[in-house]
């Protein structure tokens, strides 16, 4: 019988496979397939549905198959494990390639977007620019706690960090000095590595008018429609924008029992860099809006005096997300709320 469904549990070197046919029994077991052989294996097998968890690597893995006439679909890890029988296979490489064929089977489970090889070269410039953001925290961190030991203690507030340490850089004994004067270059550095990114990401959203269009949004700027471009493309692997924002964990966790509804926290399920831009957008929207009388300000307004700061600052970046759902599918059609 023809294979219809594939679960591969990727690694390093050493891949494990499992294929089952129309009838659900396992034709194709192959619990330790060398990298090299991976392709040529996966080829030579008639068009059929592949299922991949979504981890390093697995955009790469999922074009190949592309290319060779699969249909393929990344699922996030933690939907994979309700599926592994740990109680007869336990946890081992082939178990979870199982459990993936399984997994993908379900009719109502949610993929992971497949990203071409345009999207993850934007996606490197701001994974590489989040990184430099991180070490310059970090290097202040730094700064901040060598200093402590000699009784001088700074706000968070990175501008005071930087002017107060080198105000005092003279005054430290020995190798303090020299170890202060380092960091607070190593700062410089990573400032000036910022910049360049910022230039970069703003090139790419002068060159994309989809990422122009999404700009027109109050609280979307290069950086966060760049970022949105490089994860969903044209937003065709969601319903709608409830959906979206609900991926990205923009929406309340539901905790409903006998006809009784609660909702609860945010879920914080998707993407936390994608969802940080939104919700950072969400709060320069909200600073803005006293002072600007269109529809969606008013209504930001009057949410952060009804429900809180917090709650408006999330249902903006909610709206916001939703909103750019529709930009993306409906291209020129989409019409900002007057």
């Amino acid at each position: 019988m023809t294979i219809l469904t594939v679960g591969i549990d990727l690694a390093k070197n050493v891949f494990a496979v499992h294929g089952v046919n129309e009838a659900g029994k396992a034709e194709l077991v192959r619990p330790a397939v060398p990298r090299d052989k991976l392709h040529e294996l996966i080829a030579s097998l008639a068009p059929c549905v592949i299922g991949m968890e979504a981890c390093s690597g697995a955009h790469h893995w999922a074009r190949l198959f592309q290319a060779s006439g699969h249909t393929v679909r990344l699922i996030a890890p933690k939907f994979v494990t309700p599926y592994r029988m740990t109680g007869k296979h336990g946890k081992n490489d082939a178990a979870d390639a199982a459990a993936i064929c399984e997994a993908i089977q379900r009719p109502h489970m949610r993929f992971v977007p497949i990203k071409s090889l345009p999207q993850q070269s934007v996606l490197m410039v701001h994974r590489a620019r989040q990184g430099f953001v991180e070490q310059r925290t970090a290097t202040f961190n730094r700064i901040r706690g060598l200093l402590s030991e000699f009784g001088i203690v700074l706000p968070l507030k990175a501008a005071t960090v930087r002017r107060r340490a080198c105000e005092c850089l003279e005054d430290l004994p020995g190798y303090a000095n020299t170890v202060i004067g380092d960091l607070l270059s190593e700062v410089t550095r990573l400032d000036e590595r910022i910049a360049q990114y910022d230039v970069h990401i703003q090139a790419m959203s002068k060159d994309d008018a989809r990422a122009q269009q999404l700009m027109q949004l109050g609280g979307v700027g290069p950086t966060t429609a760049t970022c949105l471009l490089a994860m969903i493309g044209n937003g065709h692997d969601f319903d709608c924008g409830r959906q979206f924002a609900a991926w990205l964990g923009l929406a309340p966790g539901q905790y409903s029992s006998g006809g009784k509804t609660r909702l609860g926290r945010i879920t914080k399920a998707g993407d936390a860099y994608l969802r940080s831009l939104l919700v950072l957008g969400a709060k320069a929207l909200l600073a803005a809006a006293k002072h600007k009388s269109d529809s969606i300000s008013r209504w930001a307004v009057a949410l952060a005096e009804r429900r809180g700061y917090w709650r408006a600052v999330v249902a903006i970046a909610a709206k916001n997300a939703r909103m750019a759902w529709a930009v993306l599918r409906r291209g020129q059609a989409f019409a900002l709320p007057a």
